[in-house]
């Protein structure tokens, strides 16, 4: 591995990110971790979550450096985490859609039609994941489905963090695509 100048501009360093050297991948983290992690605070207002949101945008960077087209890597980067910021966001409005959903299951005051609908919905997400490559399936049911952080799923499976979040990156977009034709469908 090369030693890299520490003053090489932007544009070669994203060039050298796309060809796959890492030490142009560790002098962007070290460029960027701090102005990226500065925007996530002030958008999120917790430490722990800005700092998982800019990790997941270096590891989206690393995972799809190969593909992508960045012109100017600053407003590049800034771009993929206000992203990052609001698949979270997302995310926690789901979490507490279905959290409060849990709470009034307790409740008479469910309607089954929106336990059949859940129901319905985990069948099918769980058919699309049986389609996956195993290794990858194992990821996510682990994951996801069965709530169990990414460290102990890489610990059980044997496999690098990494490629566990490769895995769970795959599965992600292969079962968001195919929810949406579903919906579609349903809509």
């Amino acid at each position: 591995m090369r030693t890299l100048p520490p003053t090489l501009p932007d544009d070669q360093l994203a060039t050298l990110l796309r060809e796959g050297e890492e030490r142009a991948f560790d002098e962007i983290y070290t460029r960027y971790w701090d102005k990226l992690y500065y925007i996530a605070h002030r958008m999120v207002k917790s430490a722990a979550v800005a700092e998982e949101i800019t990790q997941d945008t270096f590891m989206l960077l690393w995972i799809k450096r190969e593909t992508l087209e960045i012109q100017s890597l600053g407003p590049y980067l800034a771009a993929m985490l206000r992203y990052e910021v609001y698949r979270y966001l997302a995310k926690s409005k789901q979490a507490e859609e279905i959290e409060q959903s849990i709470r009034y299951e307790a409740a008479p005051s469910v309607s089954m039609d929106q336990e059949i609908e859940n129901r319905l919905l985990l069948e099918i997400i769980t058919n699309l994941t049986n389609r996956l490559p195993e290794k990858c399936r194992l990821v996510f049911q682990y994951n996801k489905l069965h709530d169990r952080s990414l460290p102990d799923v890489c610990e059980e499976l044997n496999i690098s963090p990494k490629t566990a979040e490769a895995h769970l990156t795959k599965a992600l977009k292969i079962v968001r695509a195919s929810l949406s034709n579903v919906v579609a469908l349903l809509l």
